[in-house]
């Protein structure tokens, strides 16, 4: 650790995340500063010796560097703004979920109020908080990521950090995010396909677990042609991609269960095969997914 950074810490939210990281300080000899809605949500932590502050200005003003774990940048702007002035000299570390955009946005607000915005995403549940093989993503000033760099990995032993950009780290979240929610709700459609034909989650954990394992090497083989532009049906085409998912979606069907998830895959191997890559390789449905063509309204 730099000698100009004492071991001390502002922790802002105390959600599980939060709660997380503000043990992880303790467990290594750090003074700790809480601040939370729910001051409740602090008794085991102040217990350990944590110290919890009334206001967000003086959980501002207890230390330069802020960890900020809250539901996401609009929950930031309703805490912080109000104690704005506070802000001036502070480093937010912002382990909050949120977009690239917001992170770029959020940067920009803090550089108005004197402070330094450091975005991370951090890529493990609060049980990994803490430990040496868990991993964050971090982007924003880079002379302030090496400055607290010790500091962040008592968060998680790794810290990768992917650019000044501030909106880099949300994105890497985002697209780890995007791979976790739609792999484990097709696991769940698995499980309701095999209840409906009188198996157990437990009876297909082994066959689940095989074929998740698989797709690292369908990763790897498909990359380099991506990147290529290469989509040619030297190895499967969209076409029998085609029809494997259309028996996904009448299996489900069959048996009774929620078929949303099956039919939205259906339908974009459809709009793949009406682009008219049915003798293209399925990856093809990578340039059609570019293109953002099914925009559903947002919330």
């Amino acid at each position: 650790m730099s000698s100009d950074v004492e071991k001390s810490v502002t922790v802002i939210g105390l959600g599980p995340m939060g709660q997380a990281m503000a043990t992880a300080f303790l467990d290594r000899g750090y003074v700790v500063t809480l601040w939370n809605r729910t001051a409740s949500r602090a008794d085991a932590l102040v217990a350990r010796g944590a110290v919890l502050v009334p206001g967000v200005e003086e959980a501002l003003a207890a230390n330069e560097l802020v960890i900020l774990s809250l539901t996401d940048y609009r929950a930031m702007y309703e805490v912080l703004g109000p104690a704005a002035p506070a802000l001036a000299g502070r480093v937010l570390v912002n382990l909050s979920s949120d977009t690239p955009e917001q992170a770029r946005s959020a940067a920009a607000w803090a550089a108005e109020h004197g402070a330094t915005h450091l975005t991370g995403g951090i890529t493990v549940p609060p049980s990994g908080i803490g430990q040496a093989e868990s991993s964050t993503f971090y982007s924003g000033p880079r002379e302030t990521f090496e400055k607290y760099r010790s500091v962040l990995e008592v968060v998680t032993g790794r810290t990768d950090y992917r650019g000044e950009d501030p909106g880099l780290a949300a994105l890497f979240y985002q697209l780890g995010m995007v791979m976790f929610w739609t792999s484990m709700v097709s696991y769940w459609q698995a499980v309701a396909l095999a209840h409906a034909n009188g198996l157990t989650a437990a009876d297909i954990l082994g066959h689940a677990t095989d074929t998740a394992n698989s797709l690292p090497g369908f990763f790897a083989f498909y990359a380099e042609r991506i990147d290529a532009g290469r989509h040619t049906g030297d190895v499967d085409r969209l076409a029998m991609g085609m029809a494997s998912v259309e028996h996904v979606l009448r299996t489900n069907a069959d048996s009774g269960v929620d078929t949303a998830l099956p039919a939205a895959v259906a339908e974009l191997f459809r709009r793949g095969m009406d682009a008219g890559h049915a003798a293209d390789s399925f990856s093809s449905l990578v340039e059609l997914m570019k293109k953002g063509e099914t925009q559903p309204q947002l919330p």
